[in-house]
């Protein structure tokens, strides 16, 4: 071979090693990230990356996702609500004005709509805190309590967030017409290990005494609970008419929980000058326990933001709750 042949020999070599140096960094980088620009600024589909080698064992999660709370208008305007009987719990919170609006919270099923939402307030935090990161959504917040729900462990989920998992409605009015698709928020429910709430169910406690019906008063709104043999559960009743909701017909809660708490007055205040209401939910105090037709007295004890609630008996034993759906009234021992 003469002198030129074998320079273009070498020359040949040098780019064919070259062009294959390039195609192997092209598919490394195309297995580290998935997807490549084509020649035409669009993206080409690549193989799935090789795991990486195995590290040291991660713990396993407590369950498979958040649970979902959703803030639920709750006046009159808002009946009635819809979603409300999928609920695995709801909180019952006094607003301003005296008012009241619920906390639903999901995790065992998502119903298809929930509704209709309304805005968070700084007590909500408090309460969310015993749940994994939880979901919290909701139509909006005052403008001071905006960096305390960013700066919290939750995802928050607002219409400007999110919009396509929020409609309006045409069967009521602004404000009370916001409605939540929970499947676009979360896909499918986390599962029961998701209520992280410290909440014992079981047989009922021994003693107790026989309870038909129990009524619990904020300054502008009531609740009553009725037992019902044949339904096994509590008819609930809001400001004197039957809660019931657009898809599940009557809501009927297999246990309520009366919970004695400190109410106080928040810093934070609406455009009217009203100041929100604070439920402490940390602490401890006295409950009562409705299930199967009885009454259970009970002392409720939360240590700590990321505690759950345990409800005890006199002696020390948890207050089993019965399987179903449990609502949490909140009131006030002042």
């Amino acid at each position: 071979m003469g002198r030129n042949a074998r320079a273009r020999y070498t020359a040949s070599a040098v780019a064919l090693l070259a062009a294959m140096a390039t195609a192997t960094l092209t598919a490394g980088c195309t297995a580290r990230h998935g997807t490549v620009q084509d020649g035409r600024g669009g993206k080409a589909s690549s193989p799935m990356p090789e795991p990486d080698p195995p590290q040291t064992p991660a713990p396993s999660p407590k369950h498979a996702g958040p649970v979902l709370a959703v803030k639920i208008d709750n006046v009159g305007a808002a009946r009635p609500q819809t979603g409300l009987n999928a609920a695995d719990i709801v909180y019952t919170e006094q607003v301003e004005g005296g008012l009241s609006r619920l906390i639903a919270l999901y995790a065992t099923r998502l119903p298809p709509v929930v509704g209709p939402v309304r805005s968070a307030r700084e007590s909500d935090l408090e309460l969310l805190r015993q749940f994994d990161r939880p979901t919290l959504a909701f139509s909006g917040a005052q403008k001071k309590l905006l960096p305390l729900i960013e700066a919290a462990p939750l995802a928050a989920k607002t219409p400007d967030a999110k919009p396509d998992a929020y409609f309006r409605g045409t069967a009521k009015p602004a404000p009370h017409n916001l409605y939540l698709r929970p499947g676009r928020l979360l896909g499918s429910a986390s599962g029961a290990d998701a209520l992280t709430t410290g909440f014992h169910y079981g047989p009922a406690p021994a003693g107790g005494r026989p309870e038909t019906s129990r009524t619990v008063r904020y300054p502008a709104a009531r609740f009553t609970f009725t037992w019902s043999a044949g339904r096994h559960g509590w008819k609930v009743a809001m400001d004197g008419r039957p809660t019931v909701t657009t898809d599940g017909g009557q809501v009927v809660p297999a246990t309520v929980v009366v919970q004695h708490v400190r109410v106080r007055r928040s810093d934070l205040h609406d455009t009217l000058g009203n100041y929100t209401p604070y439920t402490e939910t940390v602490g401890s105090g006295k409950a009562e326990v409705l299930r199967d037709g009885r009454v259970y007295d009970a002392t409720w004890k939360r240590p700590s933001a990321a505690d759950g609630t345990r409800f005890t008996a006199a002696d020390g034993t948890d207050v089993n709750f019965a399987r179903g759906q449990v609502w949490v009234v909140f009131t006030s021992d002042r």
